[in-house]
C-alpha cells in the first residue's frame, strides 16, 4: 500500500501533469496559428506525453487502491510575445516539474514507501530528457528567431517520433 503523504502529493502531481498538457496545447495552438507545423507537432506531441504521463500516475493510484482524485488546473499561457517565449515558457516548466518529481521520491523515501519510490523513478529520467530537450531547443529558436524556416528544419530533423518507451509505466485507459 503506497503512503497517504506519497498518493496525496501523486494526486497534486496528477494536477500539475494535466496543467502542462493544457499548457503544451495552448503553445501548438500558437505556433499552428503562426504557420510553423513542426513546431506545433512537437507541442502536440509534448501535450499527449504530459497527458499520458497523468494517466500513468493515476493506473498508479488505481493500482494501489489509492483514492484517485482529478483536480482542476488553472488556464494556460496563450499569448506570447514571439516565437521564442512559448520555448523559455515550456523550459521553466520542465524545471518546475523536475522540483515536484524529486519532491514525490523525498517523500516516497521519507515514508520508506519502496514500491512508490521505484514508480518515480521512470519519471526522473524522462525530466532530464524533458529539460535536455527543451533546452536545446530554446538555444536554436533564440538563434534562428528572425527565420522560423531554420526553425521548422531543425524540428523536423531532430524531433522526430523515437516510439513508445517500453520502460513506461502502464497509463489507465491504454
Amino acid at each position: 500500500m503506497a503512503a497517504t503523504r506519497f498518493t496525496d502529493q501523486l494526486n497534486v502531481q496528477i494536477g500539475n501533469e494535466f496543467a502542462a498538457h493544457n499548457q503544451y496545447l495552448a503553445c501548438a495552438v500558437y505556433y499552428d496559428a503562426q504557420t510553423m507545423p513542426q513546431m506545433a507537432a512537437f507541442f502536440y506531441n509534448q501535450a499527449l506525453e504530459e497527458r499520458e504521463h497523468a494517466m500513468m500516475m493515476v493506473q498508479y493510484l488505481l493500482d494501489t487502491d489509492a483514492a484517485v482524485q482529478i483536480p482542476g488546473v488553472e488556464a494556460p499561457t496563450s499569448e506570447f510575445a514571439d516565437v521564442v517565449a512559448p520555448i523559455q515558457l515550456a523550459l521553466e516548466q520542465e524545471k518546475r516539474v523536475t522540483d515536484q518529481i524529486n519532491n514525490l521520491v523525498r517523500i516516497a523515501r521519507e515514508e520508506s514507501d519502496f514500491a512508490s519510490e521505484q514508480f518515480m523513478q521512470w519519471f526522473i529520467k524522462e525530466q532530464v530528457e524533458e529539460v535536455a530537450t527543451m533546452s536545446d531547443l530554446l538555444t536554436v529558436v533564440t538563434r534562428s528567431k528572425n527565420d522560423v524556416n531554420d526553425i521548422e528544419v531543425y524540428v523536423a530533423r531532430e524531433q522526430g517520433a523515437a516510439g513508445a518507451d517500453p520502460t513506461a509505466p502502464p497509463a489507465a485507459g491504454a
